[in-house]
């Protein structure tokens, strides 16, 4: 049975953060808001947790997972970037883009695409998910809330609630954040690729 927690999408309730964090840290799997759409998060590393959300979403062991960081010195711990992608990304954090990089050895071998040694970061503009993130002191490993067979994300959190209650630990009800994906964009190569255009403004990519 999963814990439901209302925070406030603009002052989140330090109390309630920290319960929150405690049950990620303790293994839990949630479902947080970020700027585009809820999402599945798990401690980085968690492999059960991570197993789980495979179970879930019916995923292969392809699957690019993304991790959630609270600034760009966190995510250059985690990914290779040198100063021209430093400045694109700066410009670009916080906010609805998930950008993949070739990874570094922080990375857990999980969470990495097996054959690139490749993984999807973000820096989400949401004061509940960026609390979260303070509160857990390192990123969270997160997969878009989208069930088999659906094409979009849950975005109402007392549905998710009803359907997934017996799956998850945690459910953060933040209001309304809708449900599209972030833009997507590649920057492995030399030239930046857009992979899937999403809420983000992809313009400087092009």
């Amino acid at each position: 049975m999963s814990q439901f927690f209302q925070i406030h999408p603009d002052n989140p309730q330090q109390r309630l953060i920290k319960q929150a964090a405690e049950i990620l840290r303790n293994g839990g799997l949630g479902v947080i808001p970020t700027d585009c759409a809820y999402a599945l998060v798990c401690r980085l590393g968690d492999k059960k947790a991570t197993e789980r959300v495979q179970r879930m979403r019916q995923l292969g062991p392809k699957h690019n997972f993304t991790l959630l960081c609270r600034d760009l010195s966190e995510l250059s711990t985690f990914a290779k970037v040198d100063n021209t992608k430093y400045r694109l990304l700066k410009a670009h954090t916080p906010g609805a883009f998930t950008f993949i990089l070739e990874a570094t050895r922080e990375v857990p071998r999980l969470l990495m695409n097996p054959k690139k040694r490749t993984i999807g970061i973000r820096v989400p503009e949401n004061s509940i998910s960026m609390a979260l993130l303070e509160e857990m002191g390192e990123p969270l490993m997160s997969s878009s809330l989208i069930l088999p067979g659906e094409d979009f994300p849950l975005s109402d959190p007392y549905e998710i609630r009803e359907r997934l209650e017996h799956e998850l630990d945690l459910v953060i009800d933040g209001g309304h954040c809708g449900f599209e994906a972030t833009t997507v964009i590649d920057m492995t190569d030399e030239v930046p690729d857009v992979q899937r255009q999403g809420v983000g403004d992809a313009s400087a990519f092009v």
